[in-house]
């Protein structure tokens, strides 16, 4: 059955992307029935619409990876980014709504399976966690302070994971001082330094105004 989704090399076939686009589908559309609609019924439709082109968009920019980890994680072209404007235009709950569709995407883009508890720390809980973001969308630079928000909140869970199954793979030359934050060091690595990246892209002035745009016009 396995290989009916997955290929020897670990990535996906036809068919797993093909289940990929299904569940996406089914998740945003649980996704919309559960979050706020608001008064306007048409804001159900342009909700949808925004959340599964923000998912695309994140998908894509998944694969464009600056820099691989050996044994997991990458710095990505701001992937996490598009997550976090869905909890910032529409609220935790659709934020975490999304981020748990990405989850279920990026475990078929790139499947690790020891546990199911494991398979929730490295991907469900993880990209749902970028939904937080949504948690100071009022607040000043509320973008910015939710999109850094959300990525420590994912890297807790990677980190999580990394304590409960990852040990066995710390390199012998990493530091034995260190070897109690060795999931720590490790996953926040590549994660602040995607963030640290993202963070000068949407402070130039104009990023700024373009995703405020888009913030008015999705709202």
């Amino acid at each position: 059955m396995r290989d009916l989704f997955i290929n020897a090399e670990g990535g996906l076939t036809a068919g797993g992307y093909g289940l990929s686009t299904v569940l996406f589908i089914l998740s945003a559309l649980a996704g919309l029935s559960l979050a706020d609609r608001g008064e306007k019924k048409g804001l159900a439709a342009k909700q949808l619409a925004y959340c599964a082109m923000a998912v695309a968009l994140a998908y894509v920019t998944s694969f464009i990876r600056v820099f691989k980890m050996p044994y997991g994680g990458s710095v990505t072209l701001l992937s996490m980014l598009f997550i976090v404007l869905v909890a910032n235009w529409y609220g935790v709950k659709t934020g975490m709504l999304v981020g748990f569709a990405y989850g279920i995407l990026q475990f078929l883009q790139e499947p690790y399976f020891l546990s199911l508890f494991q398979v929730c720390c490295d991907y469900v809980l993880a990209f749902a966690a970028l939904g937080l973001a949504g948690l100071l969308r009022e607040k000043r630079n509320g973008l910015l302070a939710g999109y850094l928000l959300a990525v420590l909140a994912r890297g807790a869970f990677h980190s999580l994971g990394g304590y409960l199954y990852w040990m066995d793979y710390m390199p012998d030359n990493f530091p034995q001082a260190l070897r109690s934050l060795y999931p720590i060091i490790y996953n926040y690595s590549y994660l602040l330094a995607e963030a640290a990246a993202t963070v000068v892209v949407i402070k130039l002035p104009a990023v700024e105004q373009a995703l405020d745009r888009v913030r008015r016009a999705a709202r």
